[in-house]
C-alpha cells in the first residue's frame, strides 16, 4: 500500500492534505479516502497510527507542514486519536498548517465497554462493507479503540484552536457518542446521519469526502471560509 497520492495529471494541485489514522490504524484504513480526496486535485499523504510513536508523528507532520515541495493550503484530517493529534498541531500552532478536519473524536469515559469482539468493533466501527474487509485483513488491531490509551500529549482544550476547522461525526457512533464529544469540536461540526466511529470510511463516505472537498475548496479562497455554493430562497 501506498502512503502518498497526488493529483491526476495535468492538473494543478489545489493544496495538501495529511490524514492522520486512529488507535492501532495502519495507512491501509485511508487508501480510499487518500484516492478520493487525490482525485479533486489535491496532494494526499496518510501517517499511521499517530498513538504508537506521539513525537515521532509530530516530527513528520511538521516536517511535511514546512515541505516546500508540497502546495497550500495544508490540512490535516484525523479520525478518532488522530483528531486529536490535528487539534494538538493546530493548539501549538504547527508553521504551515492552514486548518483541521477532525472525524470521530474519541471521548475520554469507557463508551464501547459492552463490545465482546472482534465482529462487535467492527459493527461500532463501520457498516460498509468493503470497509469491514480492510479492517479485518490487517488494517486495525482488534480491540485497540477500547485498550490503547489516548496520549497525554494529545489532550487538550479545544478553545485554544483559532484556525478555521471541520468536524465530522457519526450520530449512530457507539464508540464516540455524539452527545459526550460535541464540546471536544471548536467550530463547525456536521453530523452524518446513522454514522458510526469509523465516519471517513462508512457507507457515507462519498457524502464525508465531498463535504470534506466543499470544506478545502472554500479554505483554498480563504480563512475567512467565503461560501461558494448558497440555496437561493423559493
Amino acid at each position: 500500500m501506498t502512503d502518498a497520492f497526488d493529483e491526476p495529471v495535468g492538473i494543478a494541485p489545489r493544496g495538501t492534505v495529511l490524514v492522520a489514522a486512529g488507535r492501532g490504524e495502519t495507512i491501509d484504513a485511508y487508501q480510499r479516502f487518500g484516492k478520493r480526496i487525490a482525485a479533486d486535485g489535491y496532494k494526499v499523504r496518510l501517517l499511521p497510527d499517530v498513538t504508537a510513536d506521539v513525537a515521532a508523528s509530530f516530527a513528520e507532520a511538521e516536517k511535511l507542514l514546512v515541505d516546500d515541495g508540497l502546495p497550500g493550503p495544508k490540512v490535516v484530517v484525523g479520525s478518532d486519536a488522530g483528531a486529536l493529534f490535528a487539534l494538538s498541531l493546530a493548539r501549538r500552532s504547527a508553521p504551515g498548517l492552514d486548518a483541521v478536519v477532525l472525524a470521530g473524536i474519541p471521548v475520554p469515559a469507557s463508551a464501547g465497554d459492552d463490545l465482546l469482539g472482534w465482529d462487535d468493533e467492527l459493527d461500532a466501527r463501520t457498516g460498509c462493507p468493503a470497509h469491514r474487509g480492510v479492517l479485518s485483513s490487517g488494517a486495525a488491531s482488534p480491540g485497540a479503540l477500547l485498550s490503547a490509551r489516548i496520549p497525554i500529549e494529545l489532550i487538550g482544550y479545544a478553545g485554544d484552536v483559532t484556525i478555521p476547522t471541520l468536524g465530522l461525526h457519526g450520530d449512530s457512533d457507539t464508540i464516540s457518542p455524539l452527545a459526550s464529544a460535541r464540546d471536544s469540536y471548536p467550530g463547525r461540526l456536521v453530523s452524518i446521519t446513522g454514522g458510526r466511529h469509523d465516519i471517513l470510511n462508512d457507507v457515507t463516505h462519498r457524502t464525508t469526502a465531498a463535504t470534506i472537498i466543499l470544506f478545502l475548496e472554500r479554505l483554498k479562497l480563504g480563512a475567512d471560509l467565503p461560501v461558494i455554493a448558497a440555496e437561493v430562497a423559493a
